[in-house]
């Protein structure tokens, strides 16, 4: 089978990353859909459109031809990007030597693509794999999953492998592991006062918030790889008022359930500091943790004999950032970061490195071709 040039990868990842789709504009993240879908369905695939919901865009599964119901190898990509439309005016898409920048080329536009090419060059020689492989694209990865997130836990249960085309880490590492997450929304609700004439009757949301604030930042504990981080807050309505409300964000990072559990408890039942003000704290767990499972190490080492072969040296990391892999991890093998090598995610400086293409595009396909 022939190997796609790097130009040729290069070129078909730049005319996704045209189509600007940010996971709130829909109608953007629905032509992206189109296109992914109309590309396999000219591969005698199944395709299945998952309607959306809450305003997200639909979701796309896809089948092989071949393997009928038996366990096989889901792929997990994502189409939203984080970038507003009109960012391609700030980060044009552009080669400055080996770097290729624009908005959501690196996370993970151009993982995605090279998936679906890897899929594709096996599958117009007529071949087909031990193992039926199917696709799922989501339009919702960005914002935590939301919507999506059963229909991967449902993929999940047709699967035996889980191959996850986020981007590489830090010069092009594997990722065997990520943190898990959960997220907040906290409130406090005091009383309103002019703050001259009526200080004294006033009871300050702010004030109340803060105090929570120190106590819970206080319990970030880097030697239990738990910690917090309050990053939004929003509250009052004049400069002369004894602001009655305040609402601030929460998240936690953690890499074992078992902490997990222990903190959203505790964080959930906090009482006021002031009787006088009510605090509630509304959320929970987003994406548990994904552990390096043994089974995990198996898929790694696997991998990494296919990549010397190809001939580069694979290695695998944890990092901080959730992906749809946390989901499955703990019931199957799971093999993360998977798409292309690069830097900058969600910044103005994001770009690939067009050197990664076809390595990393062929470690998938030999990874299609040799599980079973």
């Amino acid at each position: 089978m022939e190997t796609p040039s790097p130009e040729e990868l290069l070129t078909g990842i730049q005319e996704w990353v045209k189509v600007e789709s940010p996971t709130s504009d829909a109608g953007r993240v629905e032509q992206m859909m189109d296109i992914v879908s109309e590309i396999f369905k000219g591969l005698d695939c199944k395709v299945e459109r998952i309607p959306g919901e809450d305003g997200r865009a639909s979701h796309l599964s896809v089948s092989s031809p071949w393997g009928g119901d038996e366990k096989g190898i889901l792929m997990l990509s994502h189409l939203d990007t984080v970038h507003p439309v009109g960012t391609l005016e700030d980060l044009p898409i552009r080669v400055e030597g080996d770097k290729a920048y624009g908005p959501g080329i690196y996370d993970m536009k151009g993982g995605a693509y090279l998936g679906l090419t890897a899929y594709r060059t096996l599958a117009e020689t007529g071949w087909e794999s031990d193992l039926p492989i199917r696709f799922l694209f989501v339009s919702d990865e960005e914002t935590g999953s939301t919507t999506s997130r059963k229909h991967i836990e449902a993929a999940g249960e047709s699967a035996k492998y889980v191959l996850v085309t986020e981007p590489a880490r830090d010069g092009g590492k594997i990722v065997t592991g990520r943190q898990g997450s959960a997220r907040f929304v906290m409130r406090t609700q005091g009383r309103p006062a002019h703050s001259g004439s009526r200080h004294k009757e006033g009871r300050s949301a702010i004030l109340e918030m803060a105090k929570q604030i120190e106590r819970i930042e206080s319990k970030t504990d880097y030697d239990r790889n738990f910690t917090v981080n309050v990053g939004m807050i929003q509250g009052g309505t004049t400069a002369n008022t004894i602001p009655e409300n305040c609402t601030a964000s929460l998240d936690f990072r953690f890499r074992s359930l078992d902490v997990a559990d222990e903190m959203i408890s505790w964080v959930q039942n906090l009482d006021s500091f002031n009787p006088d003000v009510t605090f509630t704290v509304d959320g929970g767990l987003t994406r548990p943790p994904f552990e390096e499972t043994q089974v995990i190490r198996d898929l790694f080492a696997h991998a990494k004999g296919l990549a010397a072969e190809i001939g580069f040296e694979l290695v695998g990391t944890f990092t901080g950032g959730g992906s749809d892999g946390n989901f499955l991890a703990a019931k199957l093998p799971v093999l993360d970061g998977l798409g292309v090598d690069g830097e900058g995610a969600h910044t103005l400086h994001e770009h690939l490195l067009i050197s990664s293409l076809v390595p990393r595009m062929r470690l998938m396909r030999r990874l299609m071709e040799t599980l079973h």
